[in-house]
């Protein structure tokens, strides 16, 4: 492998720029998220580093190339000993094994022996969605505020989220020229995966965009964020957090509500109403049905609980 290599001008030090490329072709072509490429340089970083420590000297790119199943399962081990959990290691299997499809793509090595490593087996966590009146209630106490252009601009985001079930990240990346209007009820997001999809705006939410623009102090021009901090830069996720935590104080909401549960309370609400799941796949965004499919459970467990209310016999 080391005299191949060589024939191709692939020197060791090549390695950190194989996988800066990799990264860079994922943003590109993939749309990774700013987050993923944040970890799978890290997962990355780490691999390496730990190849490094094995063979006592700097890994390079035959390295890399000629492991096998028995040493990645060695750092997989290593990875557990030092406390990731089975959602992390995945994540690391998953970038390890895009990496290796890379440079077998671009014919540079030919390692299959990653793939036959098994996931590690992820627990499925289910989505807690807020009840109806909670949901009704976290926007109710958002609008007692209606003068605050700050109260008014969370409360419009709190409303995408739940309104329209789009992630924080898809709120907030709307230009000002992105906003609905009544006559424009619809809004086209730029998913995960540069994957595009048509989401419809209630007139609700309409209505109180419109108020946070009329009241927002700072020029909102066509190619500005539609929403903007309390210094007029783009706002950040973290002040939006801030605002349901504070409403958890105030209302009483469980710490799982959270922004992201906005909106897996619109799915969950939608389908509880008899919304097609195929439907809810497409508001959503999501790539696979089976991953719409995780709020059948929810609602299931929902339905459980209402008929061990009610039957007669329900709970013993």
């Amino acid at each position: 492998m080391t005299d191949q290599l060589a024939e191709r001008g692939i020197a060791a030090a090549d390695l950190a720029v194989l996988v800066a490329d990799w990264l860079s072709r994922l943003e590109v072509e993939r749309g990774a998220t700013d987050a993923t490429l944040v970890a799978y340089r890290r997962d990355m970083d780490r691999f390496v580093g730990w190849l490094a420590s094995e063979l006592r000297r700097p890994a390079s790119l035959a390295d890399v190339s000629g492991l096998d199943m028995r040493a990645f399962r060695r750092f997989m081990a290593a990875r557990r000993r030092e406390g990731l959990d089975s959602r992390s290691l995945a994540r690391t299997m998953s970038a390890l094994r895009g990496f290796y499809r890379f440079l077998e793509k671009e014919e540079i090595a030919a390692t299959r022996a990653i793939f036959s490593v098994a996931m590690p087996k992820v627990p499925r966590g289910v989505p807690k969605p807020l009840t109806r009146d909670k949901a009704a209630a976290l926007v109710e106490d958002t609008m007692e505020t209606r003068l605050d252009w700050i109260a008014a601009r969370d409360m419009a985001v709190l409303l995408l989220l739940y309104g329209s079930g789009l992630r924080i990240s898809e709120a907030l990346g709307l230009r000002t020229r992105d906003a609905p209007t009544p006559a424009r009820d619809m809004l086209v997001i730029d998913g995960k995966g540069g994957k595009q999809r048509l989401v419809p705006v209630l007139p609700v939410t309409v209505e109180a965009i419109a108020r946070y623009r009329r009241l927002c102090p700072y020029p909102l021009s066509p190619e500005t964020p539609l929403f903007l901090g309390a210094k007029g830069g783009p706002l950040s996720p973290r002040i939006i957090q801030l605002a349901m935590a504070r409403a958890r104080d105030t209302l009483g909401l469980p710490e799982t509500a959270t922004p992201h549960a906005l909106r897996h309370s619109f799915a969950t609400h939608l389908l509880s109403a008899g919304a097609d799941l195929r439907q809810i796949q497409e508001l959503l965004g999501h790539a696979s049905l089976s991953t719409t499919q995780i709020y059948t459970e929810v609602d299931r467990e929902r339905l459980l609980r209402v008929y061990d209310a009610a039957h007669p016999r329900g709970g013993t």
